[in-house]
């Protein structure tokens, strides 16, 4: 299963998820600046945030999102897990 990095999941605008398993329609955002009012916590970006995976999940992706600190931990990796198995594959 391959897993991509950046993927350009809309057709006009050029929203990209951090990581995407295609095959499963889903997606992975690690969401930085959480302590620091970084961009997706502030207005802004918090706001855009919220239209990027609106759209997403009208394109039937499954977006989840994660913090730095919580990427490379069995607790994403057990949470992906569960999620693939519980999709039908294309």
């Amino acid at each position: 299963m391959e897993v991509v990095k950046e993927h350009l999941f809309h057709p006009s605008r050029k929203w990209r998820f951090d990581y995407a398993i295609l095959s499963h329609k889903i997606a992975l955002e690690v969401e930085g600046g959480v302590w620091t009012r970084g961009r997706h916590t502030r207005p802004k970006g918090f706001l855009g945030d919220v239209d990027k995976y609106n759209a997403a999940a009208l394109l039937g992706w499954r977006v989840f999102r994660v913090t730095p600190d919580d990427l490379h931990r069995m607790k994403t990796l057990d949470l992906l897990r569960h999620a693939i198995q519980n999709t039908t594959p294309k």
